[in-house]
C-alpha cells in the first residue's frame, strides 16, 4: 500500500463536522455475505456491534449478496440466504425504521462506483489482497474476475456513503486499506481534495476471531462439515447444550494465567466465547474459573450462551416466517440508501469527466 495512506490518516477528517453537530461520530457502512449458517463468530465479530453502535453513528448495514456470487451460489437459495442475514440484523437489535438496512444489489449505486474503482486501483495492489490468495489458491486461472476485483466494489460500497468508519476484523483490514488508497488516489487524480473520507477502521475486542468448537486452532467457519464445530444463530438451547458439551477441550484443570491459556487453543478459545458473551475482560474469566474442571466451566459456558443467543435465535426464526415484513425493511433501506448514494455518484460522475447532457 502507499505511503499516503498512513500520512492523511493523521489529519483531520473534514467529514465529520456534520455528524458532531448532530451529536453522532460519524456514518458507519458494513454487510455481510448472504452464505448461510450463520454462526457465533458472525456474531460476536460483526453483528452483535451493529446494534451497539447505532446510538452513536449514522448507520447503514447492508447484506451483500453481489459479493456473495463471486463464487456459485443457487439463485434459490441466495434469496433465501439474504432474507436470514436481514433477519439476523434486526433480531440482533438493529432497529430498521432508523438504520438504513438493504441488500446491496438494490442499490446499483455500488456497483456504477466500483467500475470507476475499477480503473482507480492498480492491478499491483489488487494482487496482493491476501484473501484472494487463499480464497484463489493454485488454480487462480479458474476463478471469476470478480473474486480478483471485488475488493473494489468493497470499496465502492463504504465511499458511495462517504462511509466515515467501518467495523473490521483483522482478516478485513487489508481490504479497508485499500479503501483508503483509492479514496486517496481518486482525490489526487481529480484535484477533489477531502472528496472521499479516508475511512477509519473500528477494530473491537474480545472473541473478535472465534475458533472451531473441534479445533482451537481453525477458525470457526460455516463451511465447515462438522456442525459441531460452531454454534449457528439459529440454535435452540438443546443443540447449543450440546454442542459446548462435546467442544474439544485438554485433559488438563482450566488455565491458572492468560499465559498458560493462550498455550492451550480449545481453551484459550472457550475462555474467548465467554469473556465476549459476558462482556467482561478475559483474564477476569481465566481468575473466575482457574484451576476448576472443564465441566464445570462448560455448564457456565452453556447458561451464559442459551440466555444470550437463545431470544436472537428465537426472534430470527420469527422473522424468516414472515418473509413480507423483512422485504418491507429491504425494500425500505434500498430507498433510503439510494436517496444518500445517488448525488455521490453525480458528484463522482461530474469529478471524472462524464457528460450528462
Amino acid at each position: 500500500m502507499t505511503d499516503t495512506t498512513t500520512a492523511a490518516a493523521g489529519a483531520p477528517n473534514p467529514h465529520l463536522a456534520a455528524y458532531e453537530a448532530r451529536g453522532l461520530k460519524g456514518r458507519i457502512l458494513s454487510g455481510v455475505q448472504p452464505t448461510g449458517n450463520l454462526h457465533l463468530g458472525n456474531y460476536l465479530g460483526a453483528i452483535r456491534n451493529f446494534a451497539r453502535l447505532q446510538n452513536d453513528y449514522e448507520c447503514l448495514y447492508c447484506v451483500v449478496d453481489q459479493h456473495a456470487i463471486t463464487v456459485w451460489q443457487e439463485p434459490a437459495q441466495l434469496a433465501a440466504q439474504t432474507r436470514e442475514i436481514a433477519s439476523a440484523f434486526l433480531a440482533a437489535g438493529v432497529d430498521g425504521t432508523k438504520q438504513i438496512v438493504f441488500n446491496q444489489s438494490m442499490v446499483p449505486e455500488h456497483a456504477q462506483l466500483a467500475w470507476i474503482f475499477n480503473c482507480v486501483a492498480r492491478m499491483g495492489w489488487m494482487s496482493r489482497m491476501t484473501q484472494f490468495k487463499e480464497k484463489a489458491g493454485k488454480d487462480r486461472e479458474n476463478v471469476s474476475l470478480g473474486l480478483f476485483a471485488y475488493p473494489a466494489l468493497m470499496a465502492a460500497d463504504i465511499l458511495i456513503y462517504k462511509a466515515t468508519h467501518v467495523p473490521v476484523g483483522e482478516d478485513q483490514k487489508q481490504h479497508l486499506e485499500l479503501t483508503r488508497d483509492i479514496a486517496i488516489k481518486f482525490n489526487n487524480d481529480f484535484t477533489q481534495p477531502d472528496f472521499f473520507p479516508i475511512t477509519e477502521p473500528l477494530i473491537f475486542g474480545a472473541a473478535t476471531r472465534v475458533m472451531s468448537l473441534r479445533d482451537g486452532t481453525k477458525k470457526m467457519s460455516k463451511s465447515d462439515p462438522s456442525d459441531y464445530s460452531r454454534i449457528n444463530l439459529t440454535d435452540d438451547a438443546d443443540a447449543i447444550a450440546q454442542k459446548i458439551r462435546r467442544a474439544k477441550t485438554d485433559p488438563l484443570p482450566m488455565p491458572d494465567t492468560l499465559e498458560d491459556a493462550e498455550k492451550r487453543p480449545d481453551a484459550d478459545n472457550l475462555l474467548g466465547i465467554y469473556a465476549a458473551l459476558a462482556d467482561q475482560e478475559k483474564d477476569a474469566v481465566v481468575a473466575q474459573f482457574a484451576g476448576k474442571q472443564f465441566s464445570e466451566f462448560k455448564t457456565a459456558l452453556t447458561e451464559l450462551a442459551v440466555a444470550k443467543l437463545g431470544p436472537i435465535g428465537a426472534e430470527m426464526q420469527r422473522l424468516m416466517k414472515d418473509p413480507g415484513h423483512v422485504d418491507g425493511v429491504l425494500r425500505n433501506g434500498a430507498q433510503r440508501a439510494r436517496a444518500i448514494a445517488a448525488p455521490i455518484l453525480d458528484e463522482v460522475y461530474r469529478a471524472v469527466g462524464f457528460l450528462k447532457p
